[in-house]
């Protein structure tokens, strides 16, 4: 019946019990199939991880910049990996980090939620937070 019509017999559902097939121009099926791939792909919403790095001696006046670049993450839609990285003796000293961590998260407290609390891996303390979902 397709070959007289001048169509494509396509085979829509091949999972089901019998397979569903359609008399149809597969040309046109398939352009239609990738416009709604596409639509479907444009209504994703990514979410980026925006990561910044501290170090466990930092000023004050530096950490006020990270953490406006934190807000701005958050206010977009980001998360924010925040790391404070370690190094020689300062690995001996992690409770500094944990209270780093603490000033940081109450910092970020209006405009995102800790995701994640404070862990230690090796040289690196790290904490997620999360955009505010409105």
């Amino acid at each position: 019946m397709a070959y007289d019509k001048g169509l494509d017999l396509v085979e829509i559902s091949p999972g089901g019990n019998p397979p569903v097939c359609k008399i149809m121009d597969y040309g046109k099926f398939k352009f239609e199939k990738e416009k709604k791939d596409k639509e479907s792909r444009k209504k994703q919403n990514v979410i980026e991880v925006k990561e910044i790095k501290f170090s466990c001696k930092i000023g004050q006046h530096d950490l006020d910049t990270k953490l406006r670049h934190a807000h701005r993450f958050l206010a977009a839609g980001n998360k924010v990996k925040m790391t404070i990285m370690f190094s020689g003796r300062e690995m001996n000293h992690t409770d500094l980090g944990y209270k780093l961590m603490e000033r940081i998260a109450e910092a970020c407290a209006e405009s995102g939620t800790v995701e994640k609390k404070p862990s230690l891996d090796g040289r690196f303390m790290t904490m997620f937070v999360a955009p505010k979902t409105k």
